[in-house]
């Protein structure tokens, strides 16, 4: 296939480019085309079994490097959520109900395309505690002078662990782990899901964290609130206050992460259009540990260290 003939789309975070064929995507990728290609049409494979929308595999070559997917359109939820008509609440509510349809699933073993079988791995602290450290590997080099560096990261090492620890429920349900609005994608009237690969078993919570507390889509806190009700309004077995603590660890950790994230992507691949959102990551962290006592170190260690000059911060590179 010369994909030189094909409509290149605009890309992810990942090291997946795209390219719309007459009715599908060709998805290439030659950096982690294990995760990007194999066990993304594998976790793909999982969601259809289980009747969510997500892309179908039509054909793969491996050896390649691609494989040839569904053609989920264009319209995104973020779209959908931008557009000033639309009622934001009501669309949320109908989030909601797919994402109470996701953590109702429970297949965890899938055949790939490569005959091999597919696990479905747990989201643990070990696991949470390597995404945080992004932030300390990636963002404090970028902002503190380097004979801070190491006192700063020590010291946040030993706040996050201990953040960690203090997660009451366990790893039991479906986890996307990167739900956000620009990964759901409307499909004849229905919402799809796109961007997989990374699922894990995991926190009841981390989901619904990574939809409200969403740093490519700015939500009033009110609106947050709301959202959050009607999840537990959905889900009346769940501990309220065992899974508000959950949520808000969870929002934070994965904002730390974010921040992270997003300056690797601009220092080691180039893609500096992510750093114009670290400010706003930097917002939904204030608006957590201001409004829960369990942050009280946390907090004090991040207005020491970190400026909110330095968190405003709008960097071009």
């Amino acid at each position: 296939m010369n994909l030189n003939n094909l409509i290149k789309l605009s890309g992810d975070a990942s090291f997946r480019k795209f390219y719309r064929s007459h009715k599908s995507v060709v998805v290439f990728c030659q950096r982690e085309k294990k995760s990007n290609l194999l066990i993304y049409d594998a976790i793909n494979k999982i969601l259809i079994k289980n009747k969510v929308k997500a892309p179908k595999l039509l054909n793969q070559d491996y050896k390649k490097n691609l494989i040839e997917i569904e053609d989920l359109g264009d319209i995104s939820v973020y779209c959908k959520l931008k557009n000033r008509k639309t009622n934001k609440l009501k669309y949320y509510k109908k989030i909601i109900l797919f994402l109470s349809k996701l953590q109702r699933i429970k297949t965890k073993k899938i055949k790939t395309f490569n005959n091999t079988n597919y696990i479905v791995p747990n989201y643990t602290q070990d696991k949470l505690f390597k995404e945080s450290k992004l932030f300390l590997d990636w963002y404090i080099p970028k902002v503190i002078k380097k004979k801070k560096q190491k006192f700063i990261k020590n010291k946040l090492k030993i706040i996050i662990k201990i953040l960690l620890k203090k997660i009451k429920n366990k790893n039991h349900v479906f986890v996307h782990r990167d739900f956000h609005v620009s990964n759901l994608m409307e499909c004849k009237k229905k919402i799809a899901i796109i961007d997989n690969q990374d699922a894990l078993y995991g926190n009841h919570a981390y989901d619904l964290a990574s939809l409200i507390d969403d740093v490519r889509l700015k939500t009033s806190n009110p609106l947050k609130e709301e959202i959050f009700k009607y999840f537990l309004k959905q889900n009346k077995s769940i501990n309220k206050k065992k899974f508000k603590n959950d949520f808000d660890l969870l929002s934070v950790l994965r904002n730390i992460k974010i921040i992270g994230i997003f300056t690797r992507l601009s220092t080691r691949d180039k893609k500096h259009q992510y750093l114009k959102l670290i400010p706003y990551a930097w917002k939904l962290i204030e608006y957590r540990i201001n409004n829960n006592l369990l942050f009280n170190d946390l907090k004090f260690f991040l207005g020491k260290n970190f400026s909110i000059k330095m968190r405003k911060k709008k960097w071009k590179k």
